[in-house]
C-alpha cells in the first residue's frame, strides 16, 4: 500500500501528522534533498514539501517530474504562501489536458 508524507520546516508540517501522514522535518537543503530521494524511491506516492523548501531544491524535485510515482505537490508553509503550489498544479493540469483550464490557450 503506498504512503503520503509530507516534508518541510516543523512549523508547517506537524498538523499533518492528524492526517496520517508521515511527517518529515528538514532543516537544510542537503537533508531536504536526501529525504525526498529517500522517500521517493520508497512506498510513497504522494510527497507534499512546502514551497519555501521547494524552492531550494529545484533539481531535485526535477528528478521526478517526468514520472507517474511520487506526485510531489507543493504547499504553502505558516511562513506564507509564494503561489509557486498553485502555478505547480496548474502547471501538471495544462500537460495533462493540453489547454490551461483556467485561462485557455492565450
Amino acid at each position: 500500500m503506498y504512503r503520503m508524507a509530507v516534508l518541510g520546516d516543523k512549523d508547517s508540517i506537524y498538523g499533518y501528522a492528524a492526517l496520517g501522514m508521515d511527517v518529515c522535518p528538514v532543516t537544510d537543503d542537503v537533508a531536504a534533498a536526501h529525504k525526498l530521494r529517500e522517500l521517493a524511491e520508497g512506498n510513497y506516492a504522494v510527497i507534499y514539501i512546502t514551497e519555501a523548501l521547494a524552492e531550494r531544491i529545484p533539481g531535485e524535485i526535477g528528478r521526478y517530474r517526468e514520472q507517474m510515482l511520487p506526485a510531489i505537490i507543493q504547499i504553502p508553509g505558516v511562513y506564507g504562501n509564494t503561489g509557486a503550489g498553485i502555478e505547480g498544479v496548474r502547471k501538471s493540469v495544462e500537460q495533462a489536458v493540453g489547454s490551461d483550464i483556467l485561462f485557455g490557450n492565450q
